[in-house]
């Protein structure tokens, strides 16, 4: 099936953005603070008995770990993972470090964790001429005042910027104009998409969407019909669309985990194993935020995908990971026995301490890629 380009975006393409991601980061940071550990499957977090892998270095994933993993599991793929817990004080130092680095060259910062940001650089501050350029300068400050390795994807929009910084890792850059933008985005696997979990990507293969070209070609009533409001930036990214502006203040209204099973949970103890894994991987993400909350909430779906929450809120921000445990367990208590399997199980803090942001700044010049 032959397919006319699309239509040329009139915001994005006016637009100058780059996607910087820090290479496998926590351990990045324990592998340059401690020789020992340089060239060795490294994972942060968890233990060779219990927990879950928070973050895991590039001669790791070579064995196929991966962050959110159960240590057991880790383990089996790579006997010789040498575990370290994370120190998230220094991960957030460095992280602040990065972050003056990009103010240098704009004000136009969106966070997304400790190791990555979208920039606007559509004004060149900087006057290097490109953004291509600034990317370049930022990776070298980077490399040359952390001792650390980034990433980037430099394109018209933030959709594809992500895409590109993932495309040339570790340690790469990757340039996507706005002629190259479409054909970029078919050619990959929709799974790669942002926003497309597991789930989501089986229920695209069993529809026969494999690929952003695959996903270009469904109308988009017929993904309105199958993922309901979601369906408007699908229908969009597969164009290579997207208006997302970089917003400089992003509000946080909870973080959290989640978990579907391969088989349906009955028992008790089960469930509650369950929970406890899913509290591990949540965990790290509160940590790594540097948040606090007071409501915690509980995501129950039965077998027959009827979900429900349950939250409890406290006088006092939550601060440590047995308490946010503890009240995880005493809410799913109060759902047992269960009538019939539980397919997932999720939990998130809220009512969290972040700041309220301004809008973002009046549009700029153009810079050329």
């Amino acid at each position: 099936m032959s397919l006319q380009p699309p239509a040329p975006d009139p915001v994005g393409d006016n637009r100058k953005i780059i996607h910087v991601d820090m290479d496998a980061f926590y351990a990045s940071v324990e592998q340059r603070d401690d020789p020992g550990l340089r060239g060795r499957p490294v994972a942060v977090g968890g233990s060779r008995a219990r927990g879950v892998v928070a973050a895991a270095s590039y001669e790791a994933r070579g064995y196929g770990v991966r962050s959110a993993m159960p240590s057991v599991t880790a383990l089996r793929r790579c006997p010789d993972l040498v575990f370290v817990p994370p120190r998230f004080d220094v991960y957030r130092s460095v992280s602040q470090q990065i972050r003056e680095i990009f103010a240098r060259y704009t004000d136009q910062i969106e966070p997304l964790s400790l190791d990555e940001a979208y920039l606007d650089v559509t004004s060149d501050r900087a006057g290097l001429g490109s953004a291509t350029a600034i990317a370049e300068a930022i990776r070298a400050a980077i490399r040359e005042e952390t001792g650390l390795t980034a990433s980037a994807g430099v394109s018209y929009n933030k959709f594809i910027a992500k895409l590109a910084s993932d495309q040339n890792k570790p340690d790469g850059i990757c340039i996507i104009p706005p002629a190259q933008g479409p054909a970029f985005v078919a050619a990959l696997p929709v799974k790669r998409f942002h926003g497309v979990g597991p789930v989501t990507a089986r229920k695209m293969e069993a529809l026969g969407i494999l690929t952003g070209q695959d996903l270009r070609e469904r109308p988009l009533d017929v993904l309105q019909r199958h993922f309901g409001s979601y369906a408007d930036y699908l229908h969009g990214a597969a164009r290579g669309i997207d208006h997302r502006p970089v917003r400089t203040h992003r509000e946080a209204k909870s973080v959290g985990a989640e978990r579907t099973f391969e088989n349906d949970l009955t028992e008790r103890d089960a469930l509650r194993a369950a929970l406890e894994r899913v509290v591990e991987a949540a965990w790290v993400r509160i940590e790594r935020s540097g948040v606090a909350g007071r409501t915690v909430t509980m995501k129950l779906r039965y077998s027959d995908f009827r979900t429900i929450t349950r939250a409890r809120s406290t006088g006092q921000p939550i601060t440590e990971r047995a308490q946010f445990l503890a009240i995880g367990l005493d809410l799913l208590d109060q759902q047992l026995p269960v009538a019939g399997g539980v397919r997932l199980l999720g939990l998130t803090l809220s009512g969290l301490n972040v700041a309220h942001g301004g809008e973002d700044g009046p549009s700029q010049a153009e810079l050329p890629l």
